[in-house]
């Protein structure tokens, strides 16, 4: 039997607005529907709420060595984009299919789901595990769950394919991502008599002076490429102050005020060390002046969500097999996050490699070529014969 019609396949995945602030709940049951009608098992693993999911399936014999295509379900809004045709709707142009998450990377998951007729056909010497995962957008929140769920139910494997877009070109590396909030307590005064009062807001402004002073010093210490590293551009830790809220009113000395700020350092840099910065020089510089003002002024910050950096691995097995499938000389890094780290943490080995441009992905009209997708349908069937091989 021949694969699925990935297009098909891709049209009903775009048709599920599972924009990250909203379930994912009935994509997954579609897949898993799907499956069910190919004979094959799936395992849903909700999140606590209930109202999402991901689904962890396996073709093939239940022994190690397998390989993972691994695929989130999630996309980012589409709110205030100016799209010229409706992104929940796939549409054809001039050989390329637009809509949101076709490069982001429901283009991967429909690949991996046509396969499933072709794999069946397959005396497989190894298994082919399809983890399909939620809220990676909002900081890969889904993929630990689905770890922990393979880790107690499927045999080790050995490969995990990441299908971000990479136009097809092996990655084996990016920089950590790690979302803080910093909170600020004051408090509150008539502006008429701004000394009863603590401003949350200027001491907040004092934070962010120093956050962008450490984001200043690193882009002033540039760190070479090395194996273990990889060659990333730019070539230092970065630190982007992406948000900030406070006060009530221009009359009213601000009991409140928060800094969100996220944190991309290299993948052999301590991804704790600038929140001890931050927290000696909160301790020495900021919260003296407040507590002899107001006892019960405070400074939290807080991390929200963490991405581990993905670390080059160029003789392990995924970047290996990569290579050899693509034909490409070696491997390179992104500038952008993903599950990849957190698979490698768990002591697998990792690749990203995909359909698609990243440099559509999140803006309107994002799209996929008909030649990434039958580019990337070929790469699956030599991963089917790695794999039956």
């Amino acid at each position: 039997m021949p694969h699925a019609d990935p297009i098909g396949l891709l049209d009903h995945l775009i048709a599920f607005d599972t924009v990250s602030n909203r379930s994912n709940r009935a994509l997954i049951d579609w897949v898993a529907d799907y499956l069910t009608c190919h004979g094959v098992d799936a395992q849903i693993v909700a999140s606590p709420t209930g109202n999402k999911a991901n689904l962890l399936a396996s073709i093939g014999p239940p022994v190690e060595g397998g390989i993972v295509l691994s695929g989130h379900t999630d996309v980012v809004p589409v709110d205030g984009q100016d799209w010229s045709s409706n992104p929940f709707r796939l549409t054809e142009r001039n050989g390329a299919y637009y809509g949101r998450g076709t490069a982001d990377m429901k283009g991967f998951v429909a690949l991996a789901l046509a396969m499933v007729p072709e794999l069946l056909t397959r005396d497989l010497r190894v298994p082919v595990h399809l983890a399909f995962t939620h809220d990676e957008e909002t900081g890969c929140l889904g993929v630990p769950a689905l770890i922990e769920a393979m880790q107690a139910s499927v045999p080790r494997p050995a490969i995990v394919v990441v299908g971000e877009p990479t136009m097809l070109t092996p990655v084996n590396a990016h920089k950590g991502c790690y979302f803080h909030e910093t909170t600020v307590t004051g408090r509150e005064a008539h502006s008429s008599a701004p000394h009863l009062g603590v401003s949350a807001i200027s001491a907040l402004v004092k934070i962010a002076g120093f956050l962008d002073a450490e984001a200043a010093e690193a882009a002033r210490h540039p760190v070479p490429a090395s194996a273990g590293r990889g060659a990333f551009d730019p070539p230092w830790n970065t630190l982007n102050l992406g948000w900030i809220e406070g006060g009530s009113a221009a009359n009213i000395v601000a009991n409140h005020a928060s800094l969100v700020w996220d944190y991309r350092p290299l993948p052999d840099a301590d991804p704790d060390a600038v929140v001890g910065r931050l927290e000696r020089f909160v301790a020495e510089e900021v919260l003296p002046d407040l507590l002899a003002r107001c006892p019960e002024a405070e400074v939290r910050t807080e991390r929200i969500a963490g991405v581990p950096a993905f670390k080059p691995d160029p003789d392990g097995a995924a970047e290996s097999l990569a290579c050899a499938l693509t034909g490409a000389n070696s491997s390179r890094t992104v500038a952008f996050a993903s599950e990849a780290g957190l698979y490698q943490r768990a002591g697998l080995s990792t690749v990203i490699l995909g359909p698609g441009d990243i440099a559509v992905a999140h803006k309107p009209d994002e799209y996929i070529t008909q030649d990434q997708l039958d580019d990337g349908m070929t790469l699956l069937y030599r991963l089917a014969d790695w794999a039956t091989a």
